[in-house]
């Protein structure tokens, strides 16, 4: 396994990233999560469309909420954009999570069962096994049109220009 030392820092602290650094153009890496409904879901199953993977911590935290309720907001405006939230957080918190704030858009994943998408996509915080904040967006072909690794896990992502890439991508 890649290990990433000081790829990112959690209020300052460096912490250790697991996986491969991704750049645009890269073949997206395969990955293995799990639904609301506890269903499985790999890359294959979000094909078709253009997707944003979102890529937060926990939802119980401010930047994670306004991240996650932005692309909820966001995704109504796009067409052809599946728009993804991924996190460690169990199934059942996302569910509980997107009700109490009417978040109904964005598809919510979970990666706790293994880690696999950390894993595959280099977003594993290795110091406290929870993902890192960043953004993807990978085109219908499955390559990856867009990357960003926020290197400060508590600063937001560049919305507009992940935005920008989707609409270009779809």
């Amino acid at each position: 396994m890649i290990e990433r030392a000081d790829a990112t820092t959690l209020m300052g602290k460096p912490m250790t990233l697991l996986g491969p650094e991704l750049k645009p153009g890269d073949a997206a890496p395969d990955f293995h999560v799990v639904d609301a409904s506890m269903q499985p879901v790999s890359l294959q199953e979000t094909a078709g469309r253009t997707r944003i993977f979102s890529v937060v911590p926990s939802l119980d935290t401010p930047v994670c909420d306004a991240q996650t309720r932005r692309f909820d907001e966001e995704a109504a405006k796009l067409k052809n954009v599946d728009i993804y939230t991924i996190s460690m957080d169990l199934p059942f918190a996302q569910k509980r999570w997107c009700g109490a704030f009417s978040v109904d858009r964005v598809k919510m994943l979970s990666d706790h069962k293994d880690g696999s998408f950390g894993s595959a996509y280099g977003t594993l915080i290795k110091d406290l096994r929870i993902e890192s904040r960043a953004v993807f967006v990978v085109g219908p072909d499955n390559r990856i049109q867009y990357v960003e690794y926020v290197k400060e896990v508590s600063d937001h992502p560049n919305y507009g220009a992940a935005l920008e890439a989707a609409q270009k991508g779809s």
